[in-house]
């Protein structure tokens, strides 16, 4: 599935893999986040993705000329969860409808893990 767009010059087609990059770039900028997770845990551990794999972190479900977003996370040890979470919402939803032009109905935030930080010597 597509999330599909038209003006008055034509139709403009975005897959949902870009959107869940975009989705996940503007997530990791957030601060509290350590990361974005992938959606399955196993055994009660949870895998830290790299940049190169947002999008696994990221679920699409295109609907009626909207999207819904599901967003699997780590945050750090410390942060105030909704408050992070809010953040990130904010700024995912702003993404979205700003550079892709795509109206987001909902994003759910799933909270995979905490990490504490690097221990400073």
């Amino acid at each position: 599935m597509q999330q599909e767009l038209e003006n008055e010059l034509g139709k403009i087609t975005i897959s949902k893999e870009v959107i869940s990059i975009i989705a996940g770039m503007a997530a990791v900028e957030c601060y509290g986040l350590v990361g974005m997770a992938t959606q399955r845990v196993k055994d009660g551990l949870n895998e830290l993705l790299g940049r190169e794999n947002l999008r696994k972190g990221v679920e699409v479900v295109v609907g009626e000329g909207t999207v819904s977003i599901d967003l699997y996370i780590i945050v750090e040890y410390g942060v105030n969860i909704s408050e992070v979470a809010n953040n990130i919402i904010d700024k995912v939803k702003y993404t979205l409808e700003e550079l892709a032009g795509v109206e987001v109905s909902e994003i759910n935030i799933n909270v995979q893990g905490v990490r504490v930080g690097e221990v400073e010597e």
